[in-house]
């Protein structure tokens, strides 16, 4: 029998017309959190799967009462749980429902009867089965529950009628709110093309360019997140490389506690001090000039740094060191040295004597480099602060007074600055050395200038209000691949059960290629890949130790 070019031939999960095999599925239950443009992430433009998607406005007045009916059911459940009842569920209904209920009040939202199915498609049978279980198996990835319609190929893939919500098999109705209906929208594209930005990756559904530009926005400040080996540094060194290309103008600084981009600034004609070898000069930590000559805001972050280099000061002590220090700035010399605060505790009676053997660390200990007036001078551009050699218990108080000078010549210099500060852990984990951090990010972009924070976890700045406000402070923040994802950084920064699921598993330059990382900048989260032309990546993986290839590799990106 002829069945004709049109006809359609079902089995018990397809049907086929012509050469052409169609395989519908359909999603039983939504998973709580549900982002928008998720489709792009799920359907990829390598494989031939449709969206047959209908919506239907639900009135008003029907909507507000099927919404207190919810709301009633709820409670009536909580009032009296029966066996195995879900009172978290419950709860959540309860509460979901009471929101929403307000907002159709306030006609923010409207409820919609959404009816959809997924549908692969293919020349063979077998590919098209295959086709809709890998999407089946991204989809329960990020939480859906889904059912192959059983005998419903053709009810399932029927025409709408216009303005007729009619029936269908199991799993094709839901009812959502306008946002849950703004994240069933097929495009769903989230690209972000900033004039005059830099290019920070490629969106990991398309392909697709995303460039931001960090001095068009209140702050010019991100933060790089990720595991050892994740490509932070890469990235960091590819943006900064980006940004010099662009504005050659920008002064770029580095606070480099682990040494690892002093070949990297010498390739770009800067300077490298290290703060152990005399031969590049000492920085003087008590210099007033870094506050502009505010000898009181000068004493205030000389005692951070002290709490930084000795977190056990006792209250008492630490209030005893904080008077020696400003009698020191009120009475002079004008530009005090370690030495001179030393004699400001010999000439008080009444200091502690373990505080005055804390401090001879700087007269005959490891720090006595740092005691004495400021001899180095910045010639080039960029400069970085070389830490390698320096004390694992003495690094946040050295990241702590050369912050500070930067602070000072970010606010002196005109035109635009960068200033990336590597394991910024270290700052963000004691109160005193977290706020100042704080205060800069908050500050510098008065300055026209702007920080690249990198650590290895964002859970390090969660412990703290400072580190919070740093946190929020930043305008995109970049995670890398990341071990795990804490549930405080997953409500912290909004992340989605699948997005902080999907980081650990995120691919690592040695075995991609590349860095794959979730950006979030404003309330865009965006998958990318951290790529960088053949040009840029010979020159870094020269210049920079830890991201050079294994043995036969190249791909260390």
């Amino acid at each position: 029998m002829d069945l004709g070019p049109a006809a359609s031939v079902e089995d018990a999960t397809t049907d086929r017309v012509g050469q052409r095999y169609r395989a519908p599925l359909l999603v039983r239950e939504l998973p709580p959190e549900v982002p928008f443009g998720f489709l792009e992430r799920i359907l990829p433009t390598t494989e031939p799967i449709d969206l047959l998607l209908e919506l239907h406005r639900i009135p008003p007045d029907r909507a507000l009462a099927m919404v207190e009916r919810a709301r009633t059911v709820a409670e009536a459940e909580l009032a009296d749980p029966g066996p195995g009842a879900e009172s978290a569920r419950l709860e959540v209904e309860r509460a979901s429902s009471h929101e929403l209920g307000q907002a159709l009040a306030r006609r923010s939202q409207e409820l919609w009867r959404v009816g959809f199915s997924f549908v692969a498609h293919d020349s063979a049978r077998v590919r098209v089965e295959a086709v809709r279980a890998r999407l089946a198996d991204r989809l329960a990835g990020m939480g859906f529950r889904t059912r192959v319609p059983r005998y419903e190929v053709a009810e399932t893939l029927r025409p709408a009628e216009f303005g007729v919500s009619d029936s269908r098999p199991r799993g094709y109705w839901h009812t959502l709110p306008s946002d849950g209906v703004a994240a069933m929208f097929p495009f769903g594209d989230e690209t972000v093309l900033e004039p005059g930005g830099i290019l920070v990756g490629l969106a990991l559904a398309d392909a697709s360019p995303v460039f931001l530009d960090r001095w068009s926005h209140a702050s010019h400040s991100w933060g790089i997140f990720g595991t050892t080996g994740s490509g932070k540094s890469f990235a960091a060194a590819l943006y900064l490389l980006r940004t010099r290309w662009l504005r050659p103008d920008v002064d770029v600084i580095l606070l480099d506690p682990l040494g690892e981009f002093g070949e990297f600034v010498r390739g770009l004609g800067g300077q490298v001090v290290r703060l152990t070898d005399p031969e590049t000069g000492r920085l003087n930590p008590l210099d007033p000039v870094t506050t502009g000559g505010d000898r009181s805001e000068k004493a205030a972050r000389v005692g951070t740094m002290l709490r930084a280099l000795f977190p056990s000061l006792r209250d008492e002590e630490a209030a005893r060191l904080d008077a020696a220090v400003m009698r020191l700035y009120l009475r002079g010399p004008s530009v005090p040295t370690w030495e001179d605060l030393l004699g400001e505790m010999d000439r008080d009676s009444a200091s502690d004597g373990r505080v005055r053997t804390l401090l001879e660390v700087f007269r005959s200990g490891s720090l006595r480099g740092v005691n004495g007036p400021t001899t180095f001078q910045i010639h080039a551009s960029p400069v970085a602060f070389d830490f390698t050699g320096v004390a694992e218990e003495h690094r946040a108080f050295h990241l702590t007074y050369v912050l500070d000078w930067v602070y000072g010549r970010l606010r002196d210099r005109p035109g635009p600055k960068l200033v990336l500060v590597d394991e910024a852990h270290l700052l963000a984990r004691s109160g005193p050395t977290a706020e100042f951090l704080d205060r800069v990010v908050r500050h510098v972009r008065h300055f026209e200038a702007g920080l690249l924070l990198l650590s290895q976890n964002p859970d390090d700045f969660l412990t703290t209000a400072s580190g919070r406000s740093t946190l929020r402070n930043l305008y995109a923040t970049a995670f890398l691949h990341l071990p795990e994802v804490s549930s405080e950084a997953r409500a912290f920064f909004g992340l989605t059960g699948p997005e902080a699921g999907w980081l650990p598993k995120a691919r690592l330059p040695r075995s991609a290629g590349y860095s794959e990382s979730l950006w979030r900048v404003g309330e865009l989260h965006l998958p990318l890949a951290i790529v960088a032309s053949t040009p840029e990546y010979e020159f870094l993986t020269r210049k920079l130790p830890s991201s050079r290839p294994a043995a036969g590799r190249e791909d260390g990106l």
